[in-house]
């Protein structure tokens, strides 16, 4: 890969060629390394009614097992960042973008009520995406049947080559896919071991270029070029 500074961390803009990269995404499976993305642990009595004040969705509407993507504003309606939100049953985990992480922090702490804990884990959460058409290809017989049959924008907590970890049908290119969230630890062992179980199925690795532009082209947005405070 050809590595750029990103967000204060060492990140793949490239692997092959965006255009290629793309393509592979459209057509087949493309994994990516997104480890740099910041996760929130939010629990406590309050922590419901406090997200769902925090944010423009309804968090309150949430299920167990859900996630949901909106914005995080401020009161004049300033967009402090847009993140993903992830309900489980004792807990929720926000999914917050690398450049906001010590932003996204600083404020809810500034709103963040006595009955509510929240806990910066972006340093030990590791997070890598399968997204295309043949990403369930890619997964079936590394996770559960359960796994495979998620819905979108839903998730469980599962294993993956043998790492314990959070495995989501979310994604932002527009494809069918998931994403897999689990302690750096067994990064290695999942990177490689999905290249592998990939290989048949196309699947290769996609840097920040091609991502920029699978974004593009379904009008999702970039925090700090479509969307700010």
């Amino acid at each position: 890969a050809k590595l750029v500074d990103f967000a204060g961390y060492e990140m793949p803009v490239r692997y092959s060629g965006d255009v290629r990269e793309h393509r592979c995404v459209r057509e087949a499976a493309g994994l990516f390394d997104i480890s740099h993305m910041g996760e929130f642990d939010v629990r406590g009595p309050g922590a419901e009614a406090w997200l769902d004040r925090m944010v423009t969705n309804d968090v309150a509407g949430m299920s167990v097992g859900q996630a949901l993507y909106t914005p995080l504003c401020r009161p004049d309606g300033g967009i402090v960042d847009d993140l993903l939100i992830y309900r489980s049953a004792d807990h929720f985990m926000l999914v917050v973008n690398a450049s906001n992480v010590a932003k996204d922090f600083a404020w809810l702490e500034t709103q963040r009520p006595s009955n509510v804990a929240m806990t910066n884990r972006s340093d030990t959460t590791a997070l890598l995406a399968v997204q295309g058409p043949h990403a369930p290809r890619v997964l079936d017989g590394q996770v559960s049947a359960a796994a495979l049959e998620l819905g979108y924008y839903r998730f469980l907590h599962g294993q993956i080559f043998g790492v314990e970890a959070v495995i989501a049908r979310t994604g932002y290119t527009g494809e069918d896919g998931f994403e897999l969230y689990f302690d750096p630890a067994g990064a290695h062992a999942v990177w490689e071991g999905l290249m592998r179980a990939g290989a048949p199925h196309g699947l290769e690795p996609v840097g920040l270029g091609a991502r920029d532009t699978l974004r593009l082209e379904l009008g999702y947005m970039l925090y700090g070029n479509d969307i700010d405070d």
